[in-house]
């Protein structure tokens, strides 16, 4: 009779369990909650989107486009950065269709970081970046964004720089704080890494949320910035459509060429019809340039109800994310309170303790205002209960 050995496995992410986006999303279809916990819209994109990806369809745009991405495409998003940044990048060699933001960011880490470098992250951050770190051979340091305010701290940040540091990641507008960095944040930063060899990862995925006026402070704006830097940015979180995992990167050519080098073996390229379609969208600008009114609409709706609540609103300048302490409602714990409000009042949200890599429980919770106005005056409704 044969002997059969079980292998064995050592994880190479030890730490990494199920996700509480993944418990909690669990949690509120059980107790058919208002889900403001996951990040992502509860109404459908643009028709006319849809027509323009089923148009290529017909058009018989359905097999392997290359690698880079489509030309269309890379096009359309280099006339954009141009018109809102000034800066020119070469469709050919210095933008990638990349299939989604978080494929971008794993790309750009694995590209550029090797064994025991270190790569500063701010905390609170998306939770991909530090298992990102990890399966580079990466060593994550965790710097941490002002508590209440989340604004950087360039002192911390200029201490945390070594001789192994590879690179920084910011996310700006952030998730989960919707902080926006301003104009001098980024020149701060400029300035700190101007004497160094760091590389930048500069996560913009919300670059079209920006409220009250303010205007998004891409990477691309700065030449110190942008001669270093990876800019990732979302379709799906422009357009509606996150499902269809769809992104970009924009480097300099160097570091372009390295990105895409990873690129063609982790996924190779990127859904060709969805790409010929959002170059045909993105013909017209209108979409992208009347977003931070779209979703500020939802913003004052939303914190003018919070606001007949008991919760402390904290600021909320981009991203369809906002913040509340906690501290006036409950003594529980943010991840306890999460579920008690999800089984209880009916509402779904996100510690704000799952972004950071100590737990840090500073009585704060996050919801996601990306929903139909019914939605969340639907919750609204329960959480003035309290």
């Amino acid at each position: 009779m044969n002997s059969f050995i079980t292998p064995t496995l050592t994880s190479k992410l030890p730490n990494v369990g199920t996700t509480i986006f993944t418990v909690m999303s669990a949690l509120a279809a059980e107790k058919s909650a208002v889900n403001l916990g996951q990040g992502f819209p509860d109404f459908n994109c643009d028709p006319k989107l849809i027509e323009a990806v089923s148009e290529a369809m017909k058009q018989g745009l359905n097999q392997y486009p290359p690698m880079i991405g489509v030309a269309p495409l890379r096009d359309a998003i280099a006339n954009k950065i141009l018109a809102l940044h000034a800066r020119q990048y070469s469709a050919a060699s210095e933008i990638t269709i990349t299939a989604g933001a978080t494929q971008a960011i794993i790309t750009a880490i694995l590209a550029v970081v090797h064994a025991g470098d270190e790569v500063i992250v701010l905390d609170p951050c998306y939770d991909s970046y530090v298992p990102n770190i990890e399966l580079a051979g990466g060593v994550a340091v965790r710097v941490p964004l002002t508590p209440g305010t989340f604004r950087p701290d360039f002192d911390k940040i200029a201490a945390a720089l070594t001789h192994r540091t590879r690179a920084i990641i910011i996310n700006s507008p952030h998730n989960p704080s919707g902080t926006v960095w301003t104009e001098n944040d980024m020149l701060r930063l400029q300035e700190i890494l101007a004497p160094t060899n760091v590389l930048l990862i500069s996560d913009e995925v919300y670059e079209h949320m920006v409220f009250d006026s303010q205007q998004h402070q891409s990477a691309a704006r700065f030449p110190g910035l942008a001669a270093r830097a990876f800019i990732v940015s979302s379709f799906g979180k422009t357009y509606h459509v996150t499902g269809w995992k769809v992104g970009y990167v924009a480097a300099p050519s160097a570091l372009t060429s390295e990105f895409r080098k990873v690129h063609q073996f982790n996924v190779f390229t990127v859904n060709t019809p969805v790409q010929y379609g959002l170059a045909s969208y993105m013909a017209d600008p209108t979409p992208y340039l009347e977003l931070p009114a779209f979703y500020q609409r939802k913003r004052d709706l939303f914190r003018a109800g919070l606001k007949r609540t008991r919760f402390k609103l904290l600021p909320g300048e981009g991203t369809y994310f906002q913040c509340v302490d906690i501290s006036a409602v409950s003594d529980l714990g943010e991840a306890d309170f999460c579920k008690w409000l999800t089984a209880e009042i009916g509402v779904a949200a996100i510690p704000l303790a799952a972004f950071y890599g100590n737990d840090f429980d500073q009585g704060v919770v996050r919801f996601c205002f990306a929903k139909k106005d019914e939605t969340l005056n639907a919750a609204l409704q329960r959480l003035q209960t309290l």
